[in-house]
């Protein structure tokens, strides 16, 4: 899943990139509300996590922007709203102009991962948390992967690799394709780090009786096959 963080103070949104990371999400970050219009308007992002006071703009003019179709992207990200402001007005205000969910600063980071989680689960409802290639079962929810009913131990990385493949089975992903959406923008396009997870994934999924679930298409990317 790729988050934007929209938060001009540099220790939390510091401490929110890091955090979201080691979960495997894909994670951008800007400062300004500005900016992350800019973005919004040509990146496809699944979850916008929103400073309510930014130092260009309101918080609730980048969610306007998001619910008035700005956004790239079939379907508009889902918005978690972070803010200072803990009177019921500015709740309602929060939920009124387009935000799925309000958090109130200062806040724990679990439950924040808690919050960005139940998201996620809501946004995948049209597909369902568990998704099912063949043999393949993936469970958003409870992060957890399968085979054939054997369980992969996966990194949060190899899982949202995995998940973005299923998600996409069929496709030829391009390694561009997949570090703009399993990685996020400061991943290097010169680095292997696709290669490698992509390997490893091969690997473990190898071990568990799917053999030739990934597919390399030269010159072109990578495909997940359907496995009997």
């Amino acid at each position: 899943m790729r988050v934007l963080v929209v938060e001009d103070e540099p220790d939390l949104a510091s401490a929110l990139a890091t955090g979201l990371r080691r979960e495997g999400y894909a994670v951008d970050l800007v400062g300004e509300g500005g900016v992350a219009i800019d973005k919004l308007a040509v990146s496809e992002y699944d979850l916008v996590c929103l400073d309510l006071n930014l130092p260009d703009m309101d918080g609730l003019q980048v969610c306007r922007f998001i619910r008035s179709g700005g956004a790239t992207g079939d379907e508009e990200p889902r918005v978690l709203m972070l803010t200072a402001r803990d009177g019921l007005d500015d709740r309602v205000a929060g939920l009124d102009d387009g935000a799925d969910d309000y958090l109130v600063k200062p806040f724990a980071f679990p439950e924040l991962l808690a919050r960005v989680r139940a998201l996620g689960r809501r946004g995948s409802a049209a597909t369902g948390a568990v998704i099912e290639v063949g043999r393949l079962s993936l469970d958003a929810a409870r992060r957890t992967a399968a085979y054939g009913g054997a369980t992969l131990d996966l990194t949060a990385k190899e899982f949202a690799l995995l998940r973005y493949f299923m998600l996409h089975g069929g496709e030829v992903l391009s390694a561009e394709r997949l570090l703009e959406h399993v990685w996020d923008e400061h991943a290097d396009p010169f680095t292997n780090t696709v290669r490698v997870t992509v390997s490893n994934l091969r690997r473990k999924l190898r071990l568990a009786g799917a053999t030739d679930a990934i597919e390399t298409v030269v010159g072109a990317g990578y495909r997940l096959v359907e496995m009997p």
